[in-house]
């Protein structure tokens, strides 16, 4: 990608999942990156202590039946960046979507377009 496009305005990661995690160490470990979008973040699953000091505002999407990841184990987490001085993190919970939002794509896909939108027009993420 940086071959391709060599001087980005914007360097985000996103990720689902284990996809999720593995976005937000890449996240601390590229400076250029200044955005992240985590769906169904696995915070039961992995531990997330890394991301301290978090480098960068972002999204956090969660189903509200997700099975998988318990909504509080979730809540922690964005708790814990939100803390953060300067980091600004917007949690959005879609109502009755499982881990993997089964029949609620079209949702994550209006939440990611409307986050994205915000951000690029206010890209200090606030």
């Amino acid at each position: 990608m940086n071959t391709l496009y060599p001087n980005p305005s914007f360097v985000w990661v996103c990720g689902m999942s284990f996809g999720a995690w593995i976005g937000m160490q890449l996240l601390m470990r590229r400076p250029e990156i200044t955005g992240f979008i985590s769906i169904a973040p696995p915070a039961s699953m992995y531990d997330f202590a890394f991301l301290a000091p978090c480098p960068s505002s972002g999204l956090i999407l969660h189903g509200t039946r997700d099975m998988v990841v318990p909504e509080p184990d979730v809540q922690k987490l964005v708790d814990r960046l939100t803390a953060q001085k300067g980091i600004k993190i917007t949690y959005e919970k879609i109502e009755g979507a499982n881990h993997f939002f089964d029949k609620n794509e079209a949702d994550v896909v209006e939440m990611v377009k409307e986050y994205a939108s915000h951000r690029m027009a206010n890209p200090e993420g606030r």
